[in-house]
């Protein structure tokens, strides 16, 4: 099986932020926010915390669910195991 480089690039890329880093960590404890609680929770403005979502989400890290005007955020398994992978490497 050939290994897909340009969607690895895209992968990393998408977490390759301490902020995304962050919003990942709190997304595993915390499921379901918005981005409204999220950068409440992390002391952050609501456009950049916005954007960090949305590239994880191009990055396939994060899954999106519509929930009235709001919409909640969660981990996808392969965010699960780069954060467990980032917690390795410290």
């Amino acid at each position: 099986m050939s290994l897909n480089y340009r969607k690895l690039e895209r992968v990393v890329k998408g977490y390759a932020n301490h902020s995304r880093l962050r919003i990942m960590d709190l997304l595993k404890k915390e499921p379901e926010l918005s981005v409204d609680e999220i950068a409440d929770k992390l002391g952050a403005g609501y456009m950049n915390t916005s954007d960090h979502l949305r590239r994880l989400a191009v990055a396939g890290l994060v899954l999106k669910r519509n929930d009235g005007s709001n919409v909640r955020h969660k981990l996808t398994r392969r965010a699960d195991n780069i954060l467990e992978f980032c917690k390795r490497l410290e």
